[in-house]
């Protein structure tokens, strides 16, 4: 078995954090993916091992030298509602690695059997979407969102049933870690005010290690967390990501996405979009997850309130002060964010004019329903002053002329202040640099599911590997890849549903 030189400080460091656990062996493995670019970040040499041992190592039927299996307790508020006790039902971590750049990172198996927190599930997984999170999670890579990534799946030879019968799969996951809200939450919930405060030592010694020393390090690290969620929320926004599950159990305190179960990409501009099945009241939609987040950042400062100050009012202000301007600090961050994509440097004098010039052209996309990817990347090539593509995609040209009028008198105040570059240079360079944050590509949902289908249904990876090839470079045009990059038809996204998963 290839060498990990796991160094385990989770269980190490927490026991009483986890169960240890062995996963269920599967009885005919085979390797159906594998990040060999991973592989190589983490110091993992897999080149010398056959698919055999691979597939066996990946469904877990041997473990590695040095894996301590465990599947973490966690608890979370579940659409709102708490649960106390969830934990890894259907997950275990085996170790933690140390990758080329020094950092460290879990890596674990999801699908590898029933655990202690199972809750009477199987603890299985399905190929499908396993492969979906591979698809999701490697795209998100590529468009530069913090994530969970995918190191591995494996089919296991079994079925598991779902909606119906289907072949059973191992996803590897790698993760920074996966300590989650909902992990303070449990031992909070229980009045383990010693343990909440292990965990946090622990979570800041491994993600915040310069808050050490801080005077009130807590206080920094809620801080810390609550800065990464708003980076995250505004980078999901700036592409039209829907979560779909934004429970406090699926929020890494380490600021990446996690857990692609009933997420999707939004195509026509709709601040309502959901895509969930089991979301029926839409409070994961689209323009509800920076208010969702504030909301789940306030349960996880509830955690921390005994560490925060002795005094209970005090520790409530301290919070107060951190979570409460959530909102201010989010919109900082989505609005450079979509200054950037707009081709335009957010500065403070210009920043209200900015933000209006964003609202307006969001209300131009939802009022005639215009695909948001589309519409940005088009946009790059109106800054090099040819908008027809993007004129093309409005029913009413008069709005979006009179729009592009005014955002061209503002890109050129910006230009204005570079004497040294003529006009064509100039409009060259933002175009360039909109096609570096404007994706081309994103997973569009219709084409995520023709993968998934033949992978599934026919054992045809073809579609799935040639996918994830184009995913993996989503601001390079590329004409094989064209098809990729077009719209599901109306009809299509007007039903169009995605699953847990579970």
């Amino acid at each position: 078995m290839p060498d990990f030189s796991f160094d385990n400080t989770y269980v190490r460091d927490l026991p009483g954090f986890y169960t240890a656990w062995q996963p269920e062996p599967s009885l005919n493995p085979e390797l159906l993916y594998l990040n060999l670019t991973l592989a190589e970040q983490l110091g993992l040499d897999l080149t010398e091992y056959d698919k055999t041992a691979l597939a066996e190592l990946f469904a877990g039927k041997s473990l590695p030298e040095g894996a301590e299996p465990i599947a973490q307790v966690y608890a979370g508020h579940q659409f709102g509602h708490f649960n106390p006790q969830l934990g890894d039902g259907r997950a275990l971590i085996i170790g933690e690695v140390i990758d080329n750049q020094g950092k460290r990172f879990d890596i674990g198996y999801k699908g590898s059997g029933k655990t202690p927190f199972s809750r009477g599930g199987d603890g299985k997984a399905a190929i499908g979407p396993m492969l979906r999170e591979v698809l999701i999670g490697e795209a998100m890579h590529a468009l530069g969102v913090p994530t969970t990534r995918s190191l591995a799946v494996t089919a296991t030879g079994e079925q598991v049933f779902r909606d119906r019968q289907q072949p059973g799969a191992v996803l590897t996951r790698v993760a920074a870690s996966h300590i989650r809200i909902g992990t303070f939450q449990f031992f909070s919930a229980q009045g383990e005010h010693d343990e909440v405060r292990r965990l946090a030592d622990y979570s800041i010694a491994r993600h915040d290690p310069e808050l050490a020393a801080a005077e009130n390090p807590y206080l920094e690290f809620l801080g810390a967390v609550t800065q990464r969620q708003a980076e995250l929320v505004a980078h999901w926004m700036s592409l039209g990501f829907i979560h779909g599950v934004m429970n406090t159990d699926n929020v890494s305190i380490a600021g990446e996405t996690i857990d692609y179960g009933p997420c999707a990409f939004m195509e026509a501009y709709d601040p309502n979009a959901v895509f969930s099945s089991i979301d029926e009241q839409g409070r994961y939609a689209y323009q509800n997850q920076p208010r969702i987040a504030q909301w789940n950042l306030a349960r996880f400062a509830e955690t921390l309130l005994p560490l925060l100050a002795e005094d209970q009012q005090e520790a409530v202000d301290l919070a107060n002060q951190v979570v409460q301007p959530f909102s201010d600090t989010y919109q900082k961050c989505w609005l450079e964010k979509m200054c950037a994509k707009l081709g335009l440097e957010l500065k403070a004098e210009s920043g209200e004019r900015d933000k209006a010039m964003v609202e307006e052209w969001l209300e131009l996309l939802q009022a005639q329903k215009v695909d948001f990817t589309m519409a940005w990347r088009r946009l790059a090539d109106a800054a090099e002053g040819q908008p027809t593509g993007l004129q093309e995609l409005f029913t009413e040209a008069a709005a979006i002329d009179a729009w592009l009028s005014k955002w061209q008198v503002r890109c050129d105040e910006e230009d204005s202040t570079d004497t040294k570059m003529v006009s064509e240079q100039l409009r060259e360079n933002r175009g360039k640099a909109m096609r570096a944050i404007n994706p081309w590509l994103i997973p569009r949902n219709h084409r995520v599911e023709e993968a998934l289908a033949a992978a599934s249904n026919e054992g045809d990876l073809g579609p799935f590997e040639l996918l994830l090839s184009a995913l993996e470079q989503p601001y390079e045009e590329n004409a094989e890849w064209e098809r990729f990059a077009e719209p599901a038809t109306p009809d299509f996204t007007a039903r169009y549903q995605t699953f847990c998963g579970t």
